[in-house]
């Protein structure tokens, strides 16, 4: 049965997540400090969800366990660069939003946990 909730559609959440990233990083102000964070935070937040679409179309099991574990991987180095980007923020605003982003990338680290963990026990 079709989840109705977008909240369980992991593919279009990992999309937001890393549309909502961009949106974010693009106002983050650049100086030799915030642009290493912001160039590591895209590429480990966009990998979250290109790795779960890899993951859907995977030729194994050990293949689709792989590309779960990368999706993992990802999201915990996102939390990491979040919370450096957050603590380099003098903006109110921006620093709610990073720890919105931050929080969701936290809860793609337990989401892809389970999924390796339950995939591994079979």
């Amino acid at each position: 049965m079709a989840q109705s909730s977008n909240n369980y559609d992991l593919e279009e959440r990992t999309a937001r997540f890393s549309e909502k990233l961009i949106e974010f990083l693009k106002r983050i102000l650049k100086n030799s400090i915030t642009i290493p964070l912001v160039d590591q935070a895209v590429r480990s937040g966009t990998s979250i969800g290109a790795n779960y679409r890899e993951a859907n179309g995977a030729s194994s099991k050990k293949d689709f366990q792989n590309k779960i574990f990368i999706s993992k991987k990802e999201a915990k180095e996102t939390v990491y660069w979040l919370r450096l980007i957050g603590g380099s923020l003098d903006d109110e605003k921006l620093k709610g939003e990073c720890r919105q982003l931050y929080q969701e990338a936290q809860e793609f680290v337990l989401i892809f946990g389970k999924i390796a963990y339950s995939t591994k026990s079979d």
